[in-house]
């Protein structure tokens, strides 16, 4: 059966554009939205925005099949390429193009940072079955990443934004960050989902049926994390009103290395993978998993770290905007890949 594209997912780019010109409309209609928002905060948290980030976080966690992470550990192959592909060649890739890019910019440049290091854990299943990967395997690797992003989140961030840049003699960056900010940070708007998520997965079943769960829970709850995604875009926009002469000049300055990025990322797994004699199913799950990135666990860190009208967390609402079209680029250019050398 021919796999395609819900229609939420397949314009998630028009869906992004139309939030933020409601956002934009909404902040040069209601110039006092932003003093609005402060009074919904509790020290640093803003209360809508941090549940609409917890919903956004919570369906593909609730998603994953953690019952693949012990056959994920027996497959040594598979499982070494895919950590280092997400945990090292892709972060150290980033940073390179951040340093590259948006020296100059140290906040975009954090922003860009906070992205590469943020492995993906929803987007992933779409793009591996339109381009007829193993959903298995896609499965399995987006539980992997979800553990280690517990694990290892905060540790990246601290290590690649605080440590390297000192040790290269980064002068110009300037940018520090409190590392238990972001374990934070990341226990709160990874942490709680995972655990609902993984709740949920244990228990409804259980409560009422495996096939409800799939069937209809799982697809009830899947379009709220764009519903609470498109939110959060309305409301930063809506902040960001004023600044809308530089917006255009923003996007493509942040845009630039996030589609180098994505290609680079893609093509250097595939042709890795290709080599080590890894069957085209697998090659494009680990491949869409190596390029993709988990901007919503980017967009919580930014907001709860820097605030929701940071440079650092515009960077985030950015990266959807232009990892969805060109991740939908790259299912063709898989499947051409595949006719050329399977």
């Amino acid at each position: 059966m021919k796999t395609k594209m819900k229609f939420l997912d397949k314009y998630l780019t028009v869906w992004i554009f139309i939030a933020m010109a409601l956002g934009l409309f909404l902040g040069n209609q209601f110039p006092n939205i932003g003093s609005t928002m402060e009074k919904l905060s509790y020290g640093t948290t803003n209360i809508p925005l941090a549940i609409g980030l917890l919903i956004m976080m919570y369906p593909p966690l609730a998603k994953v099949d953690y019952k693949l992470l012990p056959k994920a550990l027996r497959d040594k192959k598979v499982l070494s390429l895919s950590l280092i592909l997400n945990w090292l060649v892709g972060p150290v890739l980033m940073f390179i193009l951040a340093i590259v890019f948006l020296r100059d910019q140290p906040e975009y440049m954090v922003g860009v940072i906070l992205i590469g290091l943020a492995r993906c854990i929803a987007m992933v299943i779409v793009w591996n079955d339109l381009a007829k990967g193993n959903r298995e395997y896609a499965a399995l690797l987006i539980a992997l990443n979800s553990v280690f992003q517990i694990l290892f989140y905060s540790v990246f961030v601290w290590l690649f934004i605080n440590v390297v840049p000192n040790s290269l003699g980064l002068g110009e960056f300037t940018v520090n960050i409190e590392m238990g900010t972001v374990v934070q940070s990341v226990l709160i708007y990874l942490g709680i989902p995972f655990l609902l998520g993984f709740l949920s997965y244990r228990l409804l079943p259980t409560l009422f049926s495996e096939k409800w769960y799939k069937q209809k829970f799982l697809p009830f709850i899947s379009p709220f994390t764009l519903y609470a995604l498109l939110f959060t875009i309305v409301v930063m926009f809506s902040l960001k009103a004023e600044q809308i002469i530089e917006l255009p000049q923003q996007v493509i300055q942040v845009a630039i290395p996030l589609v180098i990025y994505f290609g680079l990322m893609f093509f250097i797994s595939f042709f890795i993978n290709k080599r080590m004699g890894i069957s085209y199913d697998k090659n494009a799950a680990i491949s869409f998993t190596a390029s993709g990135n988990n901007f919503e666990l980017a967009i919580a860190v930014a907001i709860a770290v820097f605030g929701v009208n940071s440079p650092q967390a515009f960077v985030g609402v950015i990266g959807p905007l232009v990892e969805v079209p060109v991740l939908i680029g790259l299912v063709r250019v898989s499947l051409w890949l595949k006719k050329k050398y399977y």
